[in-house]
């Protein structure tokens, strides 16, 4: 697989250092409850049993190389779309050849969504709860609401300030998990065995409960999806690099922990965590609140890789149009408002529900397996795509997907114990994706296109008819059309059918979101000089779009060229240097008169409902409302004949006469 170069991050010792903040943060507080839900899962009477140990960190470690270290690290993370990574990237390299597998897409991101509202909530309990385990005065559920209430609200602010310190932060938690788990190998060695996969195998053949445990073992390798995600903050060799380090410390903070319940089996108790039991008595405030501090990185990093999820998903047309708010100058880093509260209170209905990190471990895993398998599907296609031989794909495919259903076919196991609820709000972010993409398609199925040069003749009219009050010296229509010399026939009708417009200029600006997270360029075309024009802008779906700030900075260019006069056109304002006024006209196509079977009235239904909440265009591309306005036109504009009056005066006719 070819890895672009374009937008590539050098490799760098701060680079490293980022990809350790920002991209580890979910797989590395995952010691903090991985072993916990293995012993929950045996009966007590095993603890001591050393096969059964040993064979449970054996399957850790293995599942942490194969599934993260094989397929995301050394495979999946060189399917990057100019630098970008996620699963709705990896989709976006695909999707001219294979359409149809938005499905797949859709399907992937919202389980990956639905997994960003567990995770924050099982880590910030699971440190808060080894904090109550020193101070029992603390509350668990009131301090972890509080913790993530403010984690989610300090992001309108942006977070480059306290960013630069997430890298320091998690080396530290990396170290000090592999020094807790060092002093606990040293003193039993017996642990190393289970680098041995034989242990791992024999363990998944005789342990009781397998299916249980192969689900508590999936948690150790959950923040894998998330890291393919992460890559273009850091670059594929930082990611790389990193890795090397933070697996090393993984395994050994699991090692030392088996290495504990193995020779402590009997001060284990239904509340026991052996990631707290490793630290000597008199670092373990310090080790609760390096937990809590890591806790804190590691759901701001699913917090923002929710947001490029939901910017990519909007780029490919299957998810509503929403603001997106860019609060600091550090490249790519977004905010988007409704994300961000819909997170807080999704985050906070699993803390009062669940109450506790040990119930949170029975409902979490189910969405992220499915959007682990979603990801081996489109590789396959990506693989198809760029002409890998079948020989090659089809067993790397079938491998990694019989991993996968083996952990789907664990976690099903936890859909009564809570896992419904990851899968409930994966279902509804389906729901969205699905009903917006196929509703934009029938909505542009039905659009229909007229050539420029047949209306240019009625602007030139209109534009010197002054019967007709001039609505705006510079008048600007925002159109979907592709081909240059084409527009909607809605704007046709919005100019001449409905109130005539008449203005000086008339502009058409096409926006086209582009693969290329940070391109951004612009062309004109000249209608008619000095009166009609067309404006293509290209943005990357990383860039923040300005629409009227673009507008105006191309227009002065354009005036500097001698192309338009944007001076005012009022005489008694001329020669004060104020410029003509300007007004954007935004075409909202309705749906009336169309015809369609039972599945698209349901799906349009759908949209519909979602449009009315969903941020109109002049909010989506931030044009100022006071140079904005919105004109609701048929998609479809019906035309009746006088038969149809003809027909309903006949059956009044015969309506009456047989009343009689």
């Amino acid at each position: 697989m070819e890895q672009s170069n374009q937008h590539k991050i050098p490799f760098s010792t701060l680079g490293v250092m980022a990809a350790i903040g920002i991209v580890f943060g979910d797989i590395g507080t995952s010691p903090l409850y991985v072993m916990r839900a293995i012993l929950n899962s045996l009966p007590h009477y095993h603890y001591s049993n050393p096969d059964y140990i040993l064979g449970a960190v054996s399957c850790v470690i293995w599942t942490l190389t194969l599934q993260t270290t094989v397929k995301y690290v050394l495979i999946t993370l060189k399917a990057d779309n100019k630098g970008e990574g996620g699963i709705l990237s990896l989709f976006a390299l695909i999707r001219k050849k294979y359409r149809w597998a938005y499905v797949i897409a859709a399907i992937g991101a919202a389980t990956l969504l639905a997994d960003g509202v567990i995770t924050p909530a099982i880590t910030v309990f699971s440190a808060v709860e080894g904090l109550h385990d020193v101070m029992p005065s603390v509350h668990v559920i009131p301090v972890t609401a509080l913790i993530i209430f403010v984690l989610f609200l300090v992001q309108p602010f942006g977070t480059s300030s306290l960013g630069k310190y997430f890298g320091p932060i998690m080396v530290v938690w990396f170290v000090m998990m592999g020094l807790m788990g060092t002093g606990q190998v040293v003193l039993h060695p017996e642990v190393f065995k289970a680098f041995n996969p034989v242990y791992a195998i024999r363990f998944l053949i005789e342990a009781p409960n397998t299916l249980f445990i192969l689900g508590a073992i999936f948690l150790c390798t959950t923040g894998a999806e998330a890291l393919y995600s992460d890559l273009g903050h850091t670059g594929l060799q930082n990611i790389r690099a990193a890795w090397v380090f933070v697996k090393i410390m993984l395994i050994v903070n699991y090692l030392g922990q088996a290495g504990w319940i193995l020779h402590h089996p009997h001060q284990i108790t239904a509340t026991s965590n052996p990631f707290f039991e490793i630290m000597p008595e008199w670092f373990t405030f310090i080790g609760i609140i390096l937990a809590a501090l890591a806790a804190i990185v590691a759901s701001q990093a699913l917090i923002t890789g929710s947001f490029t999820v939901i910017s990519e998903a909007i780029h490919l047309n299957i998810w509503p149009s929403v603001k997106i708010k860019y609060p600091t100058k550090i490249k790519g880093q977004m905010f988007i408002p409704s994300v961000n509260y819909l997170l807080m209170a999704s985050c906070l209905i699993i803390v009062f529900m669940f109450g506790s990190s040990m119930k949170l471990e029975a409902a979490y895993g189910l969405a992220i397996t499915l959007s682990m398998m979603m990801t081996t599907f489109l590789l396959f296609l990506y693989m198809q795509k760029n002409g890998r031989p079948l020989w090659m794909s089809i067993p790397l495919t079938i491998f990694f997907t019989l991993i996968e259903v083996s952990f789907l076919t664990a976690n099903l196991q936890k859909f009564m114990h809570g896992g419904f609820a990851s899968l409930l709000i994966a279902g509804a972010i389906f729901v969205v994706m699905f009903s917006w993409y196929n509703g934009r398609r029938i909505k542009n199925h039905h659009t229909r296109f007229t050539a420029i040069d047949n209306i240019l003749q009625h602007i030139q009219r209109v534009s010197q008819d002054t019967s007709i009050p001039k609505l705006a010296t510079h008048l600007f229509y925002m159109t979907r059309a592709k081909k240059v010399n084409q527009i909607e026939s809605q704007i046709s009708y919005s100019l001449f059918n409905k109130r005539p417009k008449r203005a000086d200029t008339y502009w058409f600006v096409n926006v086209t979101t582009v693969d290329d997270p940070y391109e951004f360029s612009y062309s004109v075309k000249t209608f008619i000089p000095n009166k009609a024009f067309r404006i293509d802008i290209r943005s990357g779906f990383k860039v923040g779009v300005h629409l009227d700030k673009y507008v105006q900075l191309i227009c002065n260019e354009m005036e500097k060229k001698g192309q338009v006069d944007l001076s005012t056109r009022y005489p008694s304002l001329m020669g004060t240097g104020i410029k003509g006024d300007y007004l954007f006209v935004i075409v909202d196509r309705i749906f009336r008169n169309l015809e369609m079977n039972l599945g698209r009235q349901i799906v349009l239904a759908v949209y519909n409902q979602i449009k009315k909440v969903s941020s109109t265009d002049a909010e989506m591309y931030d044009i100022d409302p006071s140079y904005a306005t919105v004109e609701t036109v048929p998609l479809v504009i019906a035309s009746h004949s006088q038969t149809e009056l003809s027909d309903l005066l006949h059956q009044s006719e015969k309506v009456h006469h047989s009343d009689k």
